[in-house]
């Protein structure tokens, strides 16, 4: 049966690969003379899809920028951005997406207060449902017969299923950019929801995750509640840094402008431990900020003569919670300041200003990198650090990052909630030899290259076509 939102042959659509994200690869913000300015974005899916022809990718207005360049019919070739309504887009993204979802998948609730699945969840469920709705059937008025859409991640879980319905000619793949609950926590989730979310999954040929700890997550998931993944075949695709981008980037004039600044805010002769993330609640910065707390503590011997640089970015500052946390954030790193500081040593430089430039020259001044998440689906940053650092770096490491799956051999691992073993981590990776943290920085460093994006995106394309 053809569906209502599929253009007939008069206007029938060419483009063969589609991919379908939240956010898109280009803003618009809106100048105080009413002109549009666009920013154009980078990453995997931009690299892959520049390899390709026919193409075509689908995303959501974010901001008022991106809303009145869609009124105005602005826009970049091979991109449709969608005007879904403010308030729908609030409720799935903000409501159900970054409040619910990433909340499962990162078991980050206070079980004993929350979640509570009442009327007011089941109304932002349905806007959740009105706006996967939308990419759908955009996806299903764009793509050409038979074409490969490539649908990512937790904000749109339910597109696969409604996209089968409208354009059942179409080979489908979901990709999931964060890690996958375990059974007993994704059932957190009312029954219903649960179902619906997978079963909308298991609406594409293929599955894909980042690594194979998320993806047995989400089959034992369906097995338990659904009985098994039916015809979804489940892949693996360990995203990897682009090494070329990143060692160009990181020897420009302005890298090294940033690198001379946080010199003199370090001091001479002092290490360095560095930690760059997102102020988000799974990155467990408040706890790194008390491992370093302990080092000063226990081992007065490193007092004068190690700096933590600590960048903090902001996220999701319209949730409350995120905005506690990086208040939180703030505090104990002013408390260490204040407890160990003295005229020439500033124990804590904590950036909270986004700024990829300084995070680049942190990179590669880096004595030790601190990857601490609580859970992650595989963390770049301990990729990236490895690739640009320029004397070898000691990675401290997460047993609970995606990362660690490839990286282990040549990190330090540590427990996420334990603070005193990740005193003892630091310790261990501030005193290592230079000769074993050059050749463990080598192998790190090509481990996380193995899977560069441009091949990470192509991988999936050519699986998903191969049927």
């Amino acid at each position: 049966m053809v569906s209502a939102h599929v253009p007939q042959p008069a206007d029938k659509p060419t483009a063969q690969v589609l991919v379908a994200s939240n956010r898109g690869p280009v803003s618009y913000a809106l100048s105080e003379d009413g002109s549009l300015d666009a920013k154009r974005g980078g990453g995997g899916l931009v690299s892959g899809l520049s390899a390709v022809d026919d193409k075509m990718w689908v995303c959501a207005a974010l901001g008022d920028g991106d809303r009145e360049a869609v009124r105005r019919g602005v826009g970049e070739p091979g991109v449709r951005m969608l005007d879904i309504d403010a308030d729908v887009h609030a409720d799935a993204y903000n409501g159900i997406a970054n409040s619910v979802l990433w909340f499962i998948h990162h078991l980050l609730y206070q079980t004993p207060v929350e979640p509570v699945f009442d009327a007011e969840f089941r109304r932002r469920w349905a806007s959740f449902e009105t706006y996967n709705r939308a990419f759908a059937e955009a996806l299903a008025e764009e793509a050409g017969e038979g074409a490969a859409v490539l649908v990512q991640d937790y904000h749109l879980v339910l597109v696969p299923g409604m996209l089968r319905e409208l354009r059942p000619d179409l080979r489908i793949g979901h990709f999931s950019h964060t890690p996958w609950a375990p059974v007993d926590y994704f059932r957190i989730l009312p029954d219903d929801i649960a179902e619906q979310v997978l079963r909308g999954i298991l609406g594409a040929d293929r599955a894909a995750f980042l690594t194979r700890r998320w993806a047995d997550g989400f089959i034992g998931c369906c097995t338990e509640i659904l009985g098994g993944t039916g015809r979804t075949r489940i892949g693996v695709h360990g995203l990897g840094a682009d090494a070329d981008f990143l060692r160009r980037r990181a020897h420009e004039p302005d890298v090294d402008e940033r690198m001379a600044a946080l010199r003199e805010q370090v001091g001479p002769d002092r290490k360095t431990i560095v930690r760059v993330d997102r102020t988000e609640l799974s990155k467990n910065i408040v706890r790194g900020l008390l491992a370093y707390r302990a080092l000063l503590d226990e081992r007065p011997e490193w007092r004068g003569r190690v700096v933590h640089v600590a960048f903090a970015y902001p996220s999701r500052q319209d949730l409350a919670v995120y905005r506690e946390y990086t208040a939180e954030v703030r505090r104990v790193a002013d408390e260490i300041n204040t407890k160990h500081g003295t005229a020439d040593w500033t124990p804590v430089v904590l950036h909270v200003k986004d700024d990829f430039a300084r995070s680049l020259a942190a990179y590669r001044l880096a004595d030790v990198a601190l990857v601490n998440p609580i859970r992650d689906g595989m963390n770049l940053v301990a990729k990236e650090v490895p690739v640009v650092s320029d004397d070898g770096c000691a990675l401290v490491l997460s047993r609970e990052a995606g990362a660690y799956e490839e990286l282990a051999d040549d990190a330090i691992t540590v427990n996420p909630y334990d603070v005193s073993a990740t005193a003892d981590a630091l310790h261990e990776a501030l005193t290592m030899a230079d000769d074993e943290r050059a050749g463990r920085t080598e192998r790190l460093a090509e481990a996380a290259t193995a899977l560069p994006p441009q091949q990470w995106f192509l991988d999936q394309l050519e699986a998903l076509r191969q049927g």
